[in-house]
């Protein structure tokens, strides 16, 4: 094997594909990447037997066909430290690798490809296209509710639903919902459901970098593969069944109220800042056209904020975690938001002002 190729052209695979390699492996081989020469093509290949990504970059000069696997974090650090401009010449010398460029000599230590494991190929079941854009959308307004090690495994993770004309994005921990929805155009009969874990989908989502680029979909029974034209991505899915989200939509809600979403984020915001460290815990308090938003904490510090709303229901007293209202305004782009309640013990949903692709559902707190 031997090729040459441009710092920056190796650079930006290399980065991505050395993301998904874990530091700390039980196997040797796993903290290695997989360099693949074939014709004029290189593919990089990066796994931790969770998610494995492949990177593909097209050589400009002739190379020697090959594959080898080196240490990831090493030749990444090399490439890194050569100058913007470089030519990095790689050949396979026994069983070390040879790295060149300019006055700069490295010899890597190297594992033999065929130790390098594969994700095994499933036969696929759905396959769908969509724009790269839309997708990343779905996922930034909804990962965020998803779990961190929760012994229920199955919300570490996010539900990717397909149903006619439709890809849904659904995450929740327990303690709130975050839900989106948009149109696609995939012929699909009946609901098709699969959870992808938590590292899969933040790996996807550092991929989908074009926006108005495809990015083609395939559903296999144990995996979810993502292929652009650079990149084919590779997650196992979490073997699971999510909870029914729709019984979780609160409905009935008489208690609608309509706010500006960044004076209600600057708020909450300051309001947070004297809530209990722990629990994060504040009140709100509704009256006809106004909102008012209470918080203390064990030192008996107080901190109170008053807002001007739409809102001409009954008064009514509730309290959440500030952190998940953040998250929920964080995502949201409108100007304006709606905020759907009915008692002080029922869930809360918010929504977009003039838009219902997305969904938000925050469990009250006692306080």
């Amino acid at each position: 094997m031997h090729f040459t190729i441009q710092r920056e052209a190796l650079l930006k695979p290399l980065q991505l594909v050395a993301g998904v390699v874990e530091r700390r492996q039980t196997l040797p081989v796993l903290s290695n990447v997989l360099l693949v020469v074939q014709g004029q093509q290189l593919s990089l290949t990066g796994t931790d037997l969770e998610v494995e990504l492949v990177g593909r970059v097209t050589l400009e000069d002739a190379a020697e066909p090959g594959e080898i696997t080196v240490p990831a974090r090493k030749l990444m650090d090399i490439c890194k430290s050569l100058p913007s401009d470089a030519l990095i010449d790689i050949r396979l010398d026994e069983h070390k690798v040879l790295i060149k460029s300019g006055r700069s000599r490295f010899t890597l230590s190297s594992l033999p490809a065929n130790d390098f494991p594969t994700v095994e190929e499933g036969p696929g079941s759905l396959g769908f296209s969509v724009e790269q854009g839309k997708l990343r959308r779905l996922i930034e307004r909804s990962s965020f509710a998803m779990a961190q090690q929760d012994v229920r495994y199955y919300l570490n993770g996010m539900l990717l639903e397909v149903s006619n004309g439709m890809l849904r994005t659904v995450a929740t921990d327990g303690h709130r919902l975050a839900m989106c929805s948009m149109q696609a155009g995939i012929e699909q009969a009946d609901r098709h459901q699969v959870i992808v874990p938590r590292k899969g989908i933040l790996e996807l989502a550092r991929l989908l970098t074009e926006q108005d680029a495809e990015v083609s979909i395939m559903l296999g029974q144990h995996h979810v593969r993502a292929t652009t034209g650079e990149f084919t991505f590779t997650s196992k899915l979490v073997d699971g069944k999510f909870p029914d989200y729709e019984r979780v939509l609160p409905r009935g809600g008489d208690k609608l109220v309509v706010g500006d979403r960044q004076q209600l984020r600057e708020a909450f915001s300051r309001t947070a800042i004297l809530s209990n460290e722990k629990y994060r815990g504040i009140r709100l308090q509704l009256e006809s056209g106004l909102l008012k938003i209470q918080a203390n904490n064990p030192e008996q510090e107080e901190a109170e904020e008053e807002i001007a709303v739409d809102y001409n229901g009954g008064s009514l007293e509730i309290g959440f975690n500030v952190s998940y209202l953040l998250d929920v305004l964080g995502v949201m782009t409108t100007e304006r938001v709606r905020l759907i309640l009915s008692d002080a013990n029922s869930s809360a949903l918010l929504q977009e002002f003039d838009n219902d692709d997305s969904a938000y559902v925050v469990m009250p707190m006692r306080l």
